[in-house]
């Protein structure tokens, strides 16, 4: 692409003192007539380019323009690099970490990136979840709208959104657009989502950007009260984190957190066989019951 293109070769100019036309044109594998209209442009975008002819000459910048060169230390580049290198882990391709190969001019040291920070955004699911990705994406770029089926968990339906950004949040990706059928901004989550299908294109809107505090994504209902075992002690830490229990005298674990739903208070003390008692909404202790009840004549020998 040329914007990449043209990042890369002012990248370059950056950190090289000159650079001949030849050289660029090898290092993005391009003509000499394409770089000479890539410094053109850079120039007409306010960058003093300054070309020498002649067996020591080269392309430049102008002296006294140049950014200081620390502007980006080995350590900025690095975690910079890691960054584009989970992007790819989302697509399996690897367009971000050659974009980065490009910006670093070749230096070694940089193209590694920090080996000490590994990020893998891609689901366990990836197959089925990266080219739902692939298809938002360019949706959202060409500015086409999307039709999906969508399962919550009180109903599936049909949806047609116009696409606005893709939303890596905690553990989930998300699609965030206008719903058609809602007549609002909705945030959708991919792992819900099947049959996508890009539609016909769509006049974009001035959007707002969501807001992904914890509370509007998944607004709490109801406040849980529970006695929890301590064998249990890591779910509790993982799922919560420690500020959600104290310890008794008794080594029970006193567990206090919020809820979105009844549905999912009663799964989630079920998960953990006897070692959960819902203490709070005590209205629901019969409905624990009933569900165990419910698995119990379904599981029985015949």
């Amino acid at each position: 692409m040329k914007l990449n293109r043209m990042i890369g070769i002012l990248s370059i100019l950056l950190q090289k003192e000159k650079v001949t036309a030849p050289y660029l044109a090898e290092k993005f594998e391009v003509s000499r007539r394409t770089i000479n209209r890539d410094i053109e442009a850079l120039c007409m975008a306010g960058i003093p380019l300054v070309t020498e002819p002649g067996v020591n000459g080269g392309v430049s910048i102008m002296e006294g323009y140049k950014i200081d060169r620390t502007l980006l230390s080995t350590l900025d580049m690095q975690a910079i690099l890691a960054g584009l290198r989970s992007l790819d882990s989302v697509s399996g391709s690897n367009q971000y970490a050659q974009l980065m190969e490009k910006l670093s001019a070749g230096s070694s040291n940089l193209l590694t990136g920090d080996t000490h920070i590994l990020i893998d955004l891609s689901s366990w699911y990836k197959d089925s979840l990266s080219p739902k990705i692939e298809l938002l994406h360019s949706a959202i770029l060409t500015g086409r709208k999307v039709s999906f089926l969508y399962f919550a968990p009180n109903r599936e339906s049909s949806r047609t959104i116009e696409p606005y950004d893709l939303i890596f949040q905690w553990a989930n990706w998300y699609i965030w657009g206008f719903c058609e059928a809602r007549k609002d901004y909705r945030l959708f989550k991919l792992g819900r989502m099947t049959d996508l299908k890009m539609g016909e294109p769509f006049e974009k809107r001035l959007s707002p950007l969501p807001d992904l505090a914890q509370g509007n994504i998944f607004p709490y209902t109801c406040q849980v009260k529970a006695k929890i075992q301590p064998e249990y002690k890591w779910r509790l830490i993982e799922e919560f984190g420690p500020e959600s229990f104290t310890a008794e005298p008794d080594g029970t674990l006193l567990f206090t957190s919020g809820f979105t739903d009844n549905t999912s208070i009663i799964g989630w003390i079920a998960s953990f066989g006897g070692g959960a008692e819902l203490l709070e909404p005590a209205g629901l202790r019969q409905d624990i019951l009933a569900f165990a009840e419910e698995i119990r004549k379904k599981h029985l020998e015949t």
